[in-house]
């Protein structure tokens, strides 16, 4: 091989090794632009923040003096973000609309659709040299626009895949903004649910707290304030107490013989002590059938049982008073000072009264009371009266009533004490 020869391989080869240096460099420097525009865009999550970075890098990049990055809402038409630089003199107003024109366009998003450096002298008030679309989401599109080199060169075929790369790695990290702002939505509104939780369980434990304190009223109320009247007052609305009104029930009435001397004889801290005793399990038996305690006076009580149905409410009464005779009974054992059961005597009587609360107004005060009122009580008392030896004495409507559970017998009939006829009684 000549010399000229040589010389002409030697050329080639060092066009060729240019070639490639140029190529290697174009490649370093395509790597170096998207690590710095990655590791910028990525360090954010907010969105704005992230256009600008990603606006101002690739500015750099290409020595571009202005930019812009305009993000659509597509089912809207509305620009949601918009970042410009080196466009101040140029109206917002007037740059949005012309780039919304083009991400309407479709065919600007279709595949093979390399031509994306557009002249819009014309359709924007600005040069921009330079125009790339871009699909964030199918909710979502946007536009990067650049205006021209400083170096009076046009965007290159290379320029052009540079920057598709680099708006790839853009729509990652939006898409990444877009999950976190999604996601910090969802625990602020959780917050707020939260707080709203909070708040409500305060109303419900201060709630909860009310209806306590209610309950424990209504406990220590019961112990004052016969069950009928807690009753009617939970029935009405205003917590009132209804008028009186005729009404059927049996009325029972019970006195312990032989209170005065029992006294005399133990004395009055034990016999209180020992009626009390009694009157305990007295109460159970009266509750257990839906009797309701109306008076008690020393050695006596006055006890309604009021029932719509009237055989219902006489059988309870005769049921109570039998059972309040067999615990006296029993309970006599539990009682070191007697030496025999107490004679518990009792009278029962069935019909119409008038039945409610009554107000007693006085200079201390005023006071309720419930109870039934009329002749039906006074002759039930005036029964009671009459029985002896823990006898349980009816009239004779209540032993009517109780006629096909019980066999009444007849006593006789008696004058009572302010009843103008005579009363026959029958005996349980």
């Amino acid at each position: 091989m000549d010399l000229q020869s040589k010389v002409e391989l030697l050329r080639e080869s060092l066009k060729e090794a240019d070639a490639i240096q140029t190529e290697l460099d174009r490649r370093v420097f395509y790597l170096k632009t998207l690590y710095d525009v990655s590791k910028d865009i990525y360090s954010s999550v907010e969105t704005e923040s992230i256009l600008r970075s990603f606006l101002l890098m690739s500015m750099g990049n290409f020595g571009v003096m202005e930019g812009l990055v305009v993000l659509m809402d597509k089912p809207a038409k509305q620009m949601t973000t918009y970042v410009q630089v080196g466009y101040q003199d140029i109206d917002e107003a007037e740059l949005v609309p012309s780039c919304l024109e083009v991400l309407e366009n479709e065919e600007v998003f279709q595949s093979g659709n390399t031509d994306t450096c557009h002249d819009l002298k014309g359709i924007t008030p600005c040069e921009v040299a330079f125009l790339m679309p871009f699909k964030v989401a199918g909710d979502c599109s946007g536009l990067l626009g650049l205006g021209p080199k400083l170096i009076d060169e046009p965007f290159s075929e290379m320029d052009k895949e540079l920057l598709d790369t680099l708006l790839n790695n853009l729509v990652v990290a939006l898409k990444n903004a877009r999950s976190f702002e999604e996601i910090k939505r969802l625990n602020e509104d959780l917050q707020t649910k939260n707080a709203e939780l909070e708040e409500t369980l305060g109303q419900l434990q201060a709630s909860m707290r009310k209806v306590e304190i209610l309950e424990s009223v209504k406990d220590n109320l019961s112990k004052f304030v016969p069950a009928t009247v807690s009753r009617m007052i939970e029935k009405s609305p205003t917590g009132s107490i209804p008028e009186s009104k005729r009404q059927d029930l049996s009325v029972l009435f019970l006195d312990i013989e032989g209170y005065t001397r029992l006294t005399e004889k133990l004395g009055g801290q034990e016999t209180n002590e020992i009626i009390e005793k009694h009157f305990s399990v007295f109460m159970d038996a009266i509750y257990a059938h839906n009797g309701d305690v109306n008076e008690t006076a020393g050695d006596g009580l006055m006890v309604l049982f009021i029932n719509e149905d009237k055989e219902a409410n006489a059988l309870e009464a005769v049921r109570a008073a039998i059972k309040i005779r067999e615990e006296a009974i029993r309970i006599c054992d539990e009682c070191d000072s007697l030496y025999r059961p107490l004679d518990i005597n009792m009278g029962i009587n069935s019909g119409e009264a008038l039945v409610g609360a009554a107000k007693f107004e006085t200079y201390s005060g005023s006071r309720w009371t419930y109870t039934a009122r009329g002749q039906l009580t006074n002759i039930a008392a005036r029964i009671g009266g009459q029985a002896t030896r823990g006898g349980i004495y009816l009239a004779r409507e209540t032993a009517k009533r109780v006629s096909r559970h019980f066999m009444p017998k007849p006593v006789g009939t008696f004058k009572l004490k302010n009843v103008s006829e005579e009363v026959e009684i029958f005996e349980i």
